[in-house]
Formats: C-alpha cells, structure tokens, sequence
C-alpha cells in the first residue's frame, strides 16, 4: 500500500515538471506566464518560442503523462490503481506546485494518460484532433473534439463503465479548462494557428 501511494505522489510530480516554463525560458529568454495567453502549454510554447521547442515541449508532456500511466498498468494490472496515477498525473500538470499550482490545460498529459490506459479510444480522438484542426485551424476547437469523441470511442472499442466515466471526467475537465477558448470560439476571434509558421488570425 505505501508504495502505491508513493507511486502515486511520483504520478503528481511527473505531471507537475512544467516543461513548457522550464524550455520557454532556456531557449527563448521569456517567461511563458507573461506572453500570448499566458497559458504555459504547448499551443502558448508554439507562438513564443517556436516549432522546434513547441514540439520538443509537446512531446515531453505526452511523455510527462505516459509513463507513470504506462508503469502503472504494467505493475498493477487493474484499472482504479492506473486511473488514480493518471489523475495525479494530470492535477500534477493542471495544478503544478511548481509554478503556483497555475498549470496547462491538460491536453497533451492527457494524451498521454490514455494512450497508456486506452491506446485505440485515444488514437481515434487523436485523429479527430488532427482532422478539425487542419480543418478549422483552431487547437482549442481539436482538442474540444477530441474530448468529446474520446468516451464514445472507449465505449466503442469495449471498453467497461468504469473507464467510459473516467475517460469522460477528465474529458469534461479539459473541456471546462478551455472555457475562455469557447467564449472566444463563439464570438469569433479565437485565434487560429497554423502548424507551418507561428499563428494566424
């Protein structure tokens, strides 16, 4: 049982590693909290301090939500000990006690919480992403999507209750992260992003 809960309080202080601030700051000089939205995510990464960095920092949020996830599947076996790593996972990210408990808004963590516990569910929302962004050019509107889709996907694929309602909470917690977006995405001037250079009106 300790080494569960020390697992899990590992979880929360991967998912708090604010790569965004931490790689904003060595490559490009500036502080994320102070430019474009403020937010210290891939997307804000993406128009401050690049493509390169943007990605880099993607990457190592997906990871930052993987591989506790991934380990604790493979250590367990059942799903509420892998469910409870993903969530400290993601208030590590969200909420992290490095930068004031002022985090992202999950996505990409998420993305790697559930490409470890629901990899085919995860892949098709991540699809949809890829699809409406391209799309419509919004990050905010894909990843919206990609939250909606995710639960019925799982229910799709087989997979149980118990995951539905989790992949479903921490759907509606993400959603309700870009609650700012959606005003913006309604009045029409949510800014767009195009993945070739930095951003587009």
């Amino acid at each position: 049982m300790l080494n569960k809960i020390l697992y899990i309080i590992f979880a929360y202080f991967c998912g708090a590693i604010p790569f965004a601030y931490i790689l904003t700051k060595l490559f490009a000089g500036v502080d994320i909290r102070t430019v474009g939205s403020g937010n210290p995510g891939t997307t804000n990464v993406f128009r401050a301090a690049g493509k390169k960095v943007g990605i880099l920092v993607f990457l190592l949020d997906v990871s930052k939500g993987f591989v506790p996830v991934y380990f604790a599947c493979l250590a367990d076996g059942g799903f509420v000990f892998s469910a409870i790593v993903a969530l400290a996972a993601m208030l590590g990210h969200i909420y992290t006690i490095f930068l004031k408990f002022k985090g992202g808004k999950g996505v990409a963590t998420g993305l790697g919480v559930f490409l470890a516990l629901m990899s085919a569910p995860t892949l098709s929302a991540f699809a949809v992403f890829i699809i409406v962004f391209l799309l419509f050019g919004y990050v905010s509107f894909g990843s919206i999507s990609a939250c909606i889709v995710l639960p019925i996907a799982a229910y799709f694929f087989g997979y149980g209750l118990e995951p539905i309602i989790f992949a479903s909470i921490i759907a509606f917690a993400i959603i309700y992260k870009h609650k700012s977006n959606i005003k913006r995405l309604i009045a029409g001037n949510e800014n767009k992003f195009n993945v070739f250079g930095r951003k587009n009106k």
